[in-house]
């Protein structure tokens, strides 16, 4: 209930501002074959995003975001006081969604970079998402 309480209240925040997990996979590592299918994130930093998220067949909600991609292809996006850790494990993403120091959410998914836009699915909760890294920041 709270986890679904707040995961409304990402997706509400994001509007605004415009269960047990499966066993990990292994980790990837720089320069392995499924990272060739998945894609390449952008260099680290801190990027201007918009991130939009679409339950079932309803239109995507999307808003602004602070990205910042780490080394070995973390992101870490912030919308208000929730945290998205995306991971790469292998040819999944591990996404664990965070308010505070409380995790509320956590899933693995397939996931594709195209440039600066990474996109994968929660298929359990029927939930799309796309993220687009716009300008890296100075400083």
């Amino acid at each position: 209930m709270v986890a679904a309480t707040l995961r409304c209240l990402a997706l509400a925040g994001l509007a605004l501002a415009a269960q047990a997990a499966p066993a990990a996979p292994e980790r990837s590592t720089p320069g392995a074959a499924g990272d060739l299918l998945q894609g390449q994130p952008p260099a680290p930093g801190r990027y201007d995003a918009v991130m939009c998220v679409a339950v079932g067949a309803q239109a995507a909600d999307c808003g602004a975001v602070d990205a910042e991609v780490l080394d070995g292809g973390t992101v870490d996006v912030r919308i208000a006081d929730i945290l998205y850790r995306l991971e790469r494990w292998g040819e999944q993403l591990g996404i664990t969604m965070m308010h505070g120091t409380m995790q509320v959410d956590g899933f693995f998914a397939p996931y594709r970079w195209r440039g600066r836009t990474l996109t994968f699915t929660d298929t359990e909760k029927s939930t799309r998402y796309e993220l687009t890294l716009g300008a890296r920041r100075l400083g």
